[in-house]
Order: C-alpha cells, then structure tokens, then sequence
C-alpha cells in the first residue's frame, strides 16, 4: 500500500471502529478485532511500514487539533476582550463587594490587594513530552481560540523529544512561562490601579497590589536529584535576579522624567550581576570558588540584596512623574516589589531522609523516626538540642567541605539570604514528612545556619499515613515551644499536598478527599493551639492530568476541586487566613503560559478564583459526612488492594516502561545492576508516579482515578445518583471519572493482557500450516512462560472489570473511549505483534557477555527495542569499514562481505522504525488524554 493511499486506507479503519464501537454484537472486544485487521493487511496484503507511519501521523494531527481546541477553552476562552473584563470585574469586586453598598475605604482595598492570596508554582517534573516547537505550536494553535478543532495543523514528522531536557532546558522553559506570567500579573496590576486611581485620585499611587505571585523550583529542588550542585542553583538564582532586574529596567526605560538615579542603579545592578554569574563556578573547584565568592560578595552592595534598597528611589520617582509616568512607575514598583530581587519566588526542596541524616551526623541521633515508639524520645532530644543551638558562621569553603546534602541545601539558602536577597522568604519544602521531629530538624538546622527567621517550612503529605494522620503529625510538632515559637514569629505554617503519589495509591478521589479532611483538621488544630493569627498557606502540587489531580475540564473548576468553597469558608469563619499555591508542572503545566494570551487568560481566572465570594452552600456531600467517609474509604480500599495485587506490577513493569520516552532527568524505574538483564517491577512504588501513570495511560485503563469506584457506588446506588446531580462537590470528583472512562477501555487492556498470553501465541502456531512461523509462534510462547506474567495479570484483570461492571451499572450514561482513540491503540498492539515477529527472525549467536537468545527474546517482549538493537549491532556489525579504503600496499581486498547489511534491511531496521512508532503512537494517546502522566 502507498504512502498516497493512506488517508483512505485510515478512513477506512476509522469508519470501522467506529461500527464496532456503536455496534458492540459486531466484536466480544472491537480493539483486537481492528489488531487482527491491521495484522492481515502488513502480512498478507503488504502494508508498508511508510503507510502505518502516515496513518499515526493523520490520527495523532487531529487529537492534536482537539488539545488545543481544549486548552482555550479550559482558560475560559483567549479573547482579549473577554480577559479584560474579567481583570475588571475582579478589581470592582474588590472596591465594591456589595453593589448596594457604597465602594470600601482606601485602607480595605489596600489590604485586599497587597496581599499575597495566590502563587503560581512552576516546577520541573518530567513531562517535558513533546518537542519544544511541537509545544509552542499547540500553545500558538490555542492562542487563535478555536471553537471547533483546526484542520490545518503543522505537519511534523514527529511530536516526540530528541532527548530529554537538561537542567538548563528546563530553567529556560520555566522562565519563559514565568516571564509572561509576569507580564499578566502586570496587567492585572494596571487594572487594579486604574480602579484605585478613579476613587482615590492622590492616594492611589502609594499602593503597590500583590495579590497574586510566581514561583519556582527549578534548579533549587535535591530530591531525588544528584545532579544538582549547590554552584548550579546559585547561578540559576542569579540568573533570576538578573531577569528581574533587566526586566524592571526594561518597564522604566521609557520613563523620562525620573528625577533621581534610579535608571542608574538598576543598570549597574544589572551588569554587576552579570559578573556575579560569569564568575559562579560549575564544580567545586576551590580556586573558582574562591573567585566567585569575591566578585559575589565584593559586588553585593552594587547588586543589590533587598528590593527594599529601591523602595525611597521608587516613590520619589512616582511623586514627581507626569500621570502616565506615574502609572508606569507604579505598576513595575508593583511586581518588582511583589517578587523580591527575582522573576519569581524561591522554593527548595528535600526529602525527609536527607535531614534525618545531618541530625544523626552533627548530634548524634541514631534513633529511626518510622519507629512510633521512638519519636517522642527523638522530639525531646531535638528539643534539647534547639535549647542551645547558636548560629555558626559559614563561608564557601564550608559548602565544600559539607558532606550532608541537607546540610549543603540549608547553607546555600544561608549565602543566597546573605549576598543576593536578604528580605525575600525562602520556601524549604521537604518531601515524605510523617512525624514532627522532621520538622523540628529544619528548625534546628535553620536556627544553626542562622536562617530560621527567613525560611518558610513545609512538610508533603502525599504518602496514605500522612494524609491519614497528618494532623498527628503537625500536633507532634506543636508541642514543641520551639515550633509554637517559630510559628509565632513567621507567622505562617505552610503545607504541601502532593496529589501523584497520594493518588496513584489510594487512588485520586480518595486522595482528595483525605486531603480535604486533613486541611479542616488544620484549621480546628490551629483554633485549639490558639494560633489563629498564623496565616496558612496551601501548596498542592498536582500535575495536569486526572491521575494527578487536575480537573479535566476547566481551570476554574480545577481551583474549586483542589481548594473547595466549603474548606475556605470554614478557615475564614476560623478568622485564619489562607494562601492558595498550585503547580504548573513541568512542558504540560507550562503551556497554559505557553503564550502572552495564555497567559493572561490563566491570570484572569486565578485571579477571579482569588477574590471569588465564600459561602458554605447546601451540599449533601458535607451534609452526610457517613457517606461520604464509607464511600471514599471504599475507593481507598479498592485502589490499595490493587497496588498490592502482583498482577498490577506486572501489567505496569510488561512493556509499560517503553511505551513511553523519557521525559525528564530521572529514570521511570531504578536501575539494576546488570545491565543485559531486564529489570522486573515487583511493586507499583519502583515506578515514579508520572511514569506509573503515564503507563497506565497508554495502556488503556486510567486505574488510579478508576479502581474502586465501582463497589463505592454499588454501596449507596441511590445515593450515588443523588449526589451526582445534586452536589457539586461530588460532582467535581465525578468529572475525573468521566474523563478517565473516556480514555479508558477494558477492550484495549484486554487486548494487551492477550499479548502476553502464551496459550494465544500457541494457538497461533496451531493455525499456521508455515513452519517458519509455528517456531516463530512457538519461540513467543516460551519466551512470555518464561516471564510468567500471564496468570498473574489475569486475575488482576477480573478484579477491575468487576469493579468496572458495578461502575458501568451504578453509572449507565458515563462516557466511553472513542473510536479514534482505540484505533491508535489497536495500531499499536498490531506492531508490537509485529516487532515480536521479526525479532524470531535474528539468526543464531553465540553468547556475549551475558546476552543470550533468552535474554535478547525477554528484552524484546518487553519491548527494550533501543537496549536490543545496541547489542545486536555489536553481535551483527552493518556499518562497513569505509574509512580504511588506504593503500596497503596490496591488491584491494573486500569491505563490505564481513557486514550484515541483509539483517539490517529486512530486520533491524524495521523493528527500529515500528518501535519509534509505538511511541508516536503514545504521543497520539496522550493527546487525546490531555497531558502526560
């Protein structure tokens, strides 16, 4: 079949599935029906590898169009017009809450504004998925607002990576976003003003509103990491700086009637910076240190450390500018103070494990804090130890001596606080917190390096027992007068929630519901202690699909979900003020800042989100908590026992891992120490949770939002359909379900279950009367008993469908995958059937180096195509040796003989291109789910 021939031959394919998706008596499972088809068509009727890439493309290109038909639609439309009105309805809210009532007094609207209600955090997790222009097209595609899906999209080979971003890739990614999202607070700034100045015409001026901030962690984040140097995130530190600086001198260079100097001292901040960064080391050499720390500490004053330093410069400079000036002024004066001297906040982070470490180092402490029975012990040594703690001096040759991580992580927060901004909190965030003692160890390590004062502590809770007992946790701590006393200097207690890890073990529904519980537990701890005068800032770090909590639908319901009315309201009736924080994670988070429209559409509705009236409506969800806790435990208990079912790591660890690239820095599974051996996962916790569910993803069933659903709602059938039309609470959570089962199909995940059956690849050999290709059939069916996956995942596989069949009941009207979409996944299971096959065809070789025929037939089932082909290069040489057509003196003797040209042409090759075809398959799925992982 010709390449030509392609868009027939898909429409073909697609008016197929599409039959047997509406006429399910047409096929028992209509994914392997479309499989055995494509299969026919390459083996009997010559279907070219050229035309299945063509039929991707077509399919990909067209759920590409539906993303970013999605997008401008999730930011509630691109429209400038309609972001305008939104940026003013949001300021005259804020100046008349009551449009009976006469507008507030300049003093309300000033601490309405001025403080920081909501962040925006960009993180670097791994789902930088796609190629940088694939992701600035789909930005841009968004960015013309389209009602319907465009029909003319970019032709690109690929959407997939060359390789995954570096460190630098990602800092520059992140900051692109960050800077239009500055641009947007700016916006929203001059809008406020603009408000103010028609109530208050000579006072309006002296504010400077910030209710809105950026933040980051890129660069600044060590867990997990090793590839972090304390070098790296001081530079990318300064590098912010420099951001901001530049872009503050870019806001006031049209600004001529500036009286004073202070053009000029933000462009000598600027170039001094810029030595700053030319001179920061890239390893820890001590000569380059050494000269780092001169320039660093020689040039401070003339950098500047306090965006205080500007703060007279700044209001002379408003008081005596013309009216447009002033404007001008104010609002760069606005974000510049909002920030700090960076584009964006600072957030470090750590895992728990790290601190624990340096506390067993430097005081001697050998006790486990996972021992309960140790841990009131181990707080009242630390207690013991915060007594007499005093503030030790450092340099930068005690960062290169210091052997800790946490250590090294608390005294590069020291020497930022020092030399480049030294009224500006830093955020230290620490992974995997479950007992108090972790949090009274940063306190001890912050009060030794003398930062406490400037440092804002937060424990994760993303773990069952955390969420489950997090406010046991935060008691724990509260007992300490240390802690009650840092509280009451701060006065914030910040809390992370992490929606992946939580989610993908007791699954997204439960998980939020723990959470919840856990943020009105906060509130009624916080009363009892008498710390009501704390503000609480809550930072859920989510990623941009279901399976890691983001609502599928819109972004104002996506703020609704993660921080429901109902717990604002009871914080607010608590008198305890709240700082909202939410993560843009990663290529996918960073596309709905993707362009300057983005960008301000993205504002707009935060900032709507930020000032949106709070009241405890009538919802039943609330009204019959015994319900709702039997319900979400029930869905709780159905994901845990899946996670333990070793059919679920199986399923995960088959193929799962090479279904999809790598998209960040770390690896999707730890690594074993034999390379030519392939890795078994044993347990979902081996995989990180963006790959587990990407996995999940590709393979058809979004388990993690699903498992357990089913037998929850069976429970209360009646109750279930009530609260699916009546709360909307409920029915937020219901919305993930709704997306998950439209991109999940028990067809597809049977369909790959098959794949590794050996009595399937049996009777394949029994009908085939070639054989050639009963041994080929035959070779499969011993390689995948030798795996052993079969039994395991089929008795998994009966635990989710009957859990799936309750669902489908309880819930008759819920979505289903759509034919295109289980088109993309019967293509695929069609290759990998077909990489199988060729992969019997590799001639006889001898062992080499622990790669054996059994272990090249275990790699290719579980699809470690670029492992095998690297291996089979060696074994099987095809590059000829052209570069030794010398004169030797003797008559010319063959070069290209000793190759194997033929294998590489009708073997190697082939399986190279289908294997980077399931993955453009992948990027297809993901496109229709949405996100990535």
């Amino acid at each position: 079949m010709s390449q030509a021939s392609a868009p027939h031959a898909t429409d073909m394919l697609q008016q197929q599935a599409r039959e047997l998706v509406a006429i399910p008596a047409l096929s028992d499972n209509p994914v392997m029906t479309l499989a055995r088809s494509i299969g026919r068509q390459i083996d009997r009727d010559g279907l070219s590898i050229d035309a299945l890439e063509a039929w991707v493309r077509r399919l990909r290109d067209a759920a590409f169009a539906r993303r970013a038909c999605h997008i401008a639609a999730y930011v509630g439309g691109v429209d400038d017009a309609v972001i305008e009105q939104r940026m003013r309805d949001v300021a005259r809210r804020i100046m008349q809450p009551d449009p009976n009532d006469s507008p507030v007094p300049i003093a309300r609207f000033r601490a309405a504004t001025e403080r920081s209600r909501f962040a925006a955090v960009f993180t670097a997790h791994p789902t930088f998925a796609l190629a940088n222009p694939v992701y600035d097209c789909l930005a841009e595609m968004a960015t013309q607002n389209p009602q319907q899906s465009p029909t003319d999209v970019p032709a690109f080979l690929t959407h997939r990576r060359a390789a995954p971003p570096t460190l630098d890739e990602e800092f520059m990614l992140a900051t692109q976003a960050i800077l239009r999202g500055r641009n947007a607070l700016d916006r929203l700034t001059r809008i406020l003003l603009t408000e103010a100045r028609a109530h208050w015409p000579q006072l309006w001026a002296t504010l400077a509103p910030r209710p809105i901030i950026m933040t980051s962690w890129v660069g600044y984040d060590t867990d997990g990491r090793t590839d972090i140097g304390w070098w790296d995130t001081l530079r990318l530190r300064l590098r912010m700086k420099h951001m901001q600086l530049t872009r503050l001198g870019a806001q006031i260079a049209p600004v001529t009637s500036v009286p004073n100097d202070l053009h000029e001292r933000v462009t000598r901040a600027v170039q001094a910076v810029e030595a700053q960064i030319a001179a920061c080391p890239d390893g820890a050499d001590p000569q380059a240190v050494a000269n780092f720390a001169a320039v660093l500490i020689g040039r401070r004053d003339e950098a500047l450390t306090s965006s205080n330093d500007l703060a007279p410069t700044f209001a002379e400079a408003i008081d005596a500018a013309t009216p447009d000036d002033k404007m001008t002024l104010a609002v760069a004066r606005a974000g510049f103070m909002a920030h700090g001297l960076s584009a964006a906040h600072t957030h470090v982070r750590l895992n728990s494990t790290q601190l624990h470490n340096v506390a067993r180092q430097r005081l001697g402490i050998t006790d486990n804090p996972d021992i309960h029975a140790q841990r009131r012990a181990l707080i009242a040594r630390m207690d013991e130890a915060l007594d007499t703690t005093q503030p030790i001096d450092i340099d930068f040759g005690s960062l290169l001596v210091e052997q800790s991580t946490a250590g090294r992580l608390m005294m590069t927060v020291r020497q930022i606080l020092r030399h480049i901004d030294r009224t500006t909190p830093i955020r230290f965030l620490i992974a995997e917190t479950e007992t108090g003692y972790t949090l009274l160890t940063a306190l001890w390590l912050a009060r030794l390096l003398g930062v406490e004062e400037m440092i804002e502590i937060s424990p994760l809770f993303e773990t069952q027992d955390a969420l489950e007992q997090g406010e046991h946790l935060i008691e724990e701590a509260l007992h300490s007068p240390h802690w009650r006393a840092y509280l009451q200097r701060t006065r914030k207690l910040s809390l992370q929630f992490g929606f992946s890890d939580s989610g993908r073990y007791v699954g997204q529904l439960a998980a939020t519901y723990l959470i919840e519980r856990l943020r009105l537990k906060v509130c009624d701890l916080l009363r009892q202690w008498d710390l009501a005068f704390v503000e609480v800032i809550l930072f859920d770090t989510h990623g941009e699909s279901i399976g890691r909590g983001a609502h599928p639908y819109s972004l104002a319901d996506r703020f609704d979900y993660l921080s429901p009315p109902h717990a604002r309201m009871r914080f607010l009736q608590a008198g305890i003020r709240l700082r909202e924080e939410t993560a843009f994670q990663g290529g996918d988070g960073y596309l709905l800042f993707g362009t300057q429209p983005l960008a301000d559409a993205t504002v707009s509705v935060i900032a709507e989100h930020a000032f949106a009236a709070t009241s405890i409506d009538e919802d039943p969800v609330y009204d019959e908590p015994d319900f709702s806790a039997d319900f979400f435990s029930a869905i709780a208990r159905g994901m845990t026992g899946l996670v333990e079912d070793p059919g679920y790591a199986a399923l995960l660890g088959a193929f799962g891992p090479s279904l999809i690239d790598k998209t960040g820095s770390r690896p999707s599974a730890r690594q074993s120490d034999t390379a030519a051996i392939t890795t078994r996962i044993r347990h979902p916790s081996q995989l990180r949770a963006i790959p587990n569910n990407a996995i999940l993803q590709q393979l058809g069933w979004c388990a993690n939002t699903l498992q357990g659903l089913g037998t929850a709602a069976a429970r209360h059938p009646d109750t279930f359909e009530r609260y699916l039309s009546d709360s909307p609470r409920f029915r937020r959570a219901l919305d993930f379900a709704a997306h998950a089962l439209a991109h999940s199909s028990d067809g597809v995940l049977r369909g790959v279950i098959r794949l590794l059956d050996p009595d399937m690849w049996l009777q394949r050999a029994t009908a085939h009367h070639d054989p050639k290709q009963q041994e080929a059939c035959l070779t499969l069916m011993h390689g995948l008993e030798r795996l052993d996956f079969w039994a395991c995942t089929q008795s998994m596989f009966r635990r989710l469908q009957s859990d799936h069949l309750a669902l489908r009941n309880a819930w008759p009207s819920a979505p289903r995958m759509e034919a295109d979409e289980m088109l993309l996944h019967a293509i695929r299971i069609a290759v990998i059937e077909q990489i199988w096959m060729l992969s019997t065809r590799i001639p006889y070789f001898a062992p080499r180096n622990a790669f054996t025929r059994d272990v090249l037939t275990a790699k290719v089932l579980c699809l470690e195509i670029p492992d095998v082909l690297k291996e089979l290069e060696k074994i099987f040489p095809y590059h000829a040796y052209r570069s030794f057509d010398l004169d030797f003196h003797e008559p010319h003797g063959p070069r290209d003989e000793g190759t194997y040209m033929r294998e590489y042409t009708e073997i190697f090759e082939p399986m190279q291109r289908l294997f980077s075809l399931i993955r453009e398959i992948s990027t297809g799925v993901m496109h229709h789910v949405g996100a990535f992982g």
